[in-house]
């Protein structure tokens, strides 16, 4: 439960706390976002998060638009505004080897007149500095405030995205120190592997279309028109460059230190090289280290360091002559495309997939690459019988992303996109906006079917572990189970006739059934399948409303207020309680005796002792399961993790807890708990 402070404060208090509040909250977000050495935990810092957003609802004529507190978004951005650069944002000549990297610098000692007798005197002091694979930004400050975040566009004008950049807890609001009056600096936005990974590791769990890259995430989270959500997508930018008409120094190597010590994120990992030769051991050297960033780069940008030469040397039409990026090559082969597959998954979201000729890449044997969608069938021109290039670069999986027309042979034929569902030849549909088709039979279409049934026995919904995929499909074909509701109208003597289903495995199937009808209400939800809803949006659901009548009962308006649902989830959750099919299933479900509403534990004992705080279980237990333990977490507002991090704030330790992650919880500092003191941290 929140705590309420009830300030007794003159206006001119209340000012000077909102300030104070605001400096160190800034602080620690830039300690934690751009130091990486975060000193106080997150416990702490949402607590004086809380008490700066009541004490500026108390104050209201305070509160800044440049507050810390606007970061977590919630402004709805209908357009976003066309905006001239002052500078034009150029791009880069590409390089691809040492050849064109060894002609740059040549072009720019000519330039600078660096040449005697034919031979080269001096080197140049080159910036190196790593390629982000983002989306690219300016940003404004006047007076040390953000003004403006303004995307990169044409080069000539670009998007206006300062709502949405505000968000982004790496790029600072208010700058310190000694800066200019007025100054641009430019840098690439960009979503983290982690954070991608784990979107799309919540989005193949709903049976959702995956997040292509990171890079095309990047920029597709920038033109939400929601923040909120924008916020929720957890983007991180760096800043490379400086433009301005009072910089503190004539080289783009200190301006950028100076940038750092303003609260801007700078990588670390720029260097000055004293001649291309150290230009292409740094190439070299990332090349090969690249693969352990948690987050991509495609390439190294090389920048003349001193101004005076810049200007000296100037640009051409479309990019300065005192830069170049050099692009990593892609691992990328050849082979011949076989046929086309077309997968329909849980949700009914059609996937076009190239079955190809095995063919060696990137240490792994390729046999399947993703074609994602009609619309990138239709515009590669991809034919069954062209030989494809396929990429394995910053994608999930292989993707195709060309065809060699010098070998396309003459009786190939343009691909026809499927017009009806492969499994149960259901006309397909595709939604405005909707990059792929789906099959809308979603309660007869066998894949669906058995799908929704998968992801209802799983650990996470029902956790009938007895119930394995083999089994389900034989319980489907053999026209026992058509819906998740039939599952509780099983008979043992149905069972035994299965293959390899011995009677102990029956009894055991049997048993696992009847145990589920135990299992919370929050996991139910979850279990039915919604689209959208996930594991965490389900827990928050149940925990706001109690009960599904409840649920039923509740407009689109109220269902915006719950924590987690936005405009898709509460339109998904309306779509499917109005389905008859699934009000009967439901109404199956409660008669079997599923839990369709919180215990009366739940609704009397949860609290929010442990808000904000996130635990990672490791070990045996004496008084309580792990899963018990988990509960309690959830249930007393804390989370749940897998994994150590430094967002962890305890490690609930029993017996035999594992090396590794005593090692990684040492090394972070993290602080351990027995059984003892966490229910102590709960009673």
């Amino acid at each position: 439960m929140l705590k309420f402070y009830n300030y007794n404060m003159t206006p001119k208090e209340a000012q000077h706390k909102i300030e104070h509040l605001s400096t160190e909250i800034e602080q620690h977000n830039y300690n934690y976002y751009v130091l990486d050495k975060p000193t106080i935990s997150d416990f702490d810092f949402d607590k004086l998060l809380e008490e700066l957003i009541q004490l500026e609802n108390q104050f209201p004529e305070f509160l800044s638009p440049n507050s810390p507190s606007q970061r977590v978004g919630g402004q709805i951005t209908k357009s976003f505004a066309s905006v001239k650069h002052q500078y034009s944002m150029l791009s880069l000549s590409n390089s691809y080897n040492q050849e064109d990297l060894i002609d740059f610098d040549r072009k720019v000692r000519e330039g600078l007149g660096i040449i005697s007798n034919g031979l080269f005197n001096e080197p140049i002091e080159y910036v190196c500095e790593l390629k982000f694979d983002g989306l690219s930004i300016s940003l404004i400050y006047e007076n040390g405030i953000l003004k403006q975040a303004i995307t990169r566009g044409d080069g000539v004008q670009g998007d206006d995205v300062t709502t949405n950049a505000k968000t982004i807890k790496s790029i600072p609001l208010k700058l310190k120190g000694n800066f200019p009056a007025l100054f641009e600096i430019r840098g690439e936005i960009f979503m983290p592997r982690p954070v991608f990974d784990s979107i799309n590791k919540d989005r193949e769990e709903l049976g959702d279309a995956l997040l292509a890259n990171p890079r095309n995430a990047a920029s597709g989270s920038m033109k939400m028109q929601d923040s909120a959500q924008v916020a929720k997508r957890k983007l991180d930018c760096f800043l490379y460059y400086l433009l301005g008409e009072n910089l503190p120094h004539q080289s783009h190597f200190e301006n950028m230190q100076s940038a750092k010590k303003w609260g801007l994120k700078i990588s670390d990992d720029a260097k000055i090289c004293h001649g291309i030769d150290e230009v292409i051991d740094f190439i070299n050297y990332w090349n090969k280290q690249r693969y352990h960033l948690p987050y991509d780069i495609d390439g190294i940008v090389i920048k003349v360091n001193n101004y005076n030469q810049q200007q000296n040397l100037g640009f051409t039409a479309k990019s300065p002559r005192w830069a170049i990026a050099y692009k990593f090559k892609a691992e990328q082969v050849s082979t011949e495309l076989l046929s086309i597959a077309y997968q329909v998954g849980r949700t009914g979201a059609i996937t076009p997939v190239a079955n190809l000729q095995p063919v060696a890449l990137g240490g792994t044997t390729v046999k399947r690459a993703s074609l994602h969608n009609a619309d990138i069938i239709e515009k590669l021109d991809v034919r069954v019988g062209d030989f494809v290039f396929v990429e394995k670069g910053g994608e999930i999986i292989p993707k195709i992303i060309g065809v060699d027309l010098t070998k396309r042979k003459s009786n190939t034929h343009p691909t026809e996109y499927i017009t009806n569902c492969p499994e149960c030849n259901t006309k397909l549909k595709r939604d405005e906006g909707e990059a792929n088709h789906f099959c809308p039979n979603d309660n007869e279409c066998p894949p669906q079917v058995i799908g929704r049934i998968e992801h209802f026995v799983s650990r996470k919904a029902m956790n009938i572990d007895s119930l394995g995929g083999e089994t389900i499909v034989q319980l489907y074909k053999g026209g026992l189970v058509k819906t998740i509701a039939d599952l509780y109208d099983l008979k043992k003597e149905q069972l035994l006739p299965l293959e390899r289903m011995a009677e102990k495995s029956a009894n055991n199937l049997i048993e696992g059934i009847e145990a589920s009808k135990k299992v919370p209400f929050e996991r139910v939800l979850y279990a039915i399948g919604i689209r959208h809803v996930g594991e965490t949006t389900a827990k928050k659901i149940a925990k706001k409303v109690k009960s599904l009548d409840r649920l039923l009962e509740l407009t689109k308006e109220e269902l915006l207020e719950i924590d987690e649902v936005g405009d898709i989830i509460a339109i998904s959750i309306a779509d499917y309680f109005e389905n008859e099919q699934n009000k009967l299933i439901i109404k199956k479900l409660k008669q079997a005796g599923l839990q369709f509403e919180l215990s009366d534990e739940q609704q009397q004992g949860g609290t929010e002792k442990l808000k904000e705080l996130t635990f990672v279980i490791s070990g045996v237990f004496e008084k309580y399961s792990r899963e018990q333990y988990k509960e309690m977490i959830e249930l007393n507002g804390g989370k749940n993790s897998s994994s150590i991090s430094k967002k962890t704030s305890f490690i609930l330790a029993g017996e035999n807890m594992g090396p590794e992650k005593l090692k990684k919880a040492q090394s972070l500092g993290v602080k351990l708990i027995n059984e003892n003191e966490f229910l102590e941290m709960i009673h």
